[in-house]
């Protein structure tokens, strides 16, 4: 069997795509055809963070690394990536970490960092997404996974679901959806990375060894 992909997951509070992340790398432990992906911690800047408690829940080893207690970013960034090294993960993934990650962080983890994103990339990078779609009368909303890089929220596309704005849509309710789909696009990408057929190159993102679109792989459930 080949050895499976070791994933930490960086969090600052409740995990729910944590949560589809171990539910996903779960399924099939008992078959034989097993997930590649093996969460192998999971780390927050914040100790209250519920993330955290789903991690204990699953088994999966955890780490606090508290923010505040460092001078600066970099110092906190020098002391994250040495918590994170001792995983020796192939993959980190960042699933509502709430924070602004120095050049130096993102570069020694150079095609092996993603992030999720509660739009539909280059669209509204920042925060407050689902509220700017809806005042821009936006037909389409949506998520994105992308590899990160020094660019904030600007890293090639992986893949992105897309989602029609109701009439009747609140903040809530798109905010739902689009969590939903944020739920399924996320294990898709990270399986695809643990399988080797994701990768970042100089051309781009490449799936199966084809750069993918400047889009991503669209996903139109």
């Amino acid at each position: 069997m080949p050895t499976a992909c070791n994933v930490v997951v960086l969090i600052s509070g409740s995990g729910s795509n944590l949560q589809a992340l171990i539910d996903s790398s779960q399924a099939g432990a008992d078959s034989s055809k097993s997930s590649p992906v093996r969460i192998r911690a999971v780390l927050s800047n914040r100790a209250d963070a519920y993330g955290l408690e789903r991690a204990k829940a699953a088994g999966i080893d955890t780490c606090v690394l508290d923010h505040k207690a460092f001078a600066d970013r970099e110092a906190f960034d020098a002391a994250l990536v040495e918590a994170i090294d001792a995983f020796e993960p192939q993959l980190v993934v960042l699933a509502g970490f709430m924070r602004i990650l120095s050049s130096d962080f993102v570069r020694h983890y150079a095609g092996r960092l993603l992030n999720i994103h509660p739009s539909l990339l280059p669209k509204y990078k920042g925060l407050h997404t689902h509220q700017r779609a809806l005042e821009a009368g936006d037909g389409e909303h949506g998520c994105s996974v992308h590899f990160v890089t020094e660019e904030l929220d600007g890293g090639p596309l992986v893949v992105q679901a897309v989602i029609p704005v109701r009439s009747h849509d609140s903040l809530d309710s798109l905010a739902q959806r689009v969590h939903e789909q944020e739920h399924l696009i996320y294990p898709l990408a990270v399986r695809w990375f643990a399988e080797g057929r994701l990768r970042l190159d100089a051309q781009g993102a490449m799936l199966d060894g084809q750069p993918l679109p400047s889009t991503g792989h669209l996903i139109r459930p």
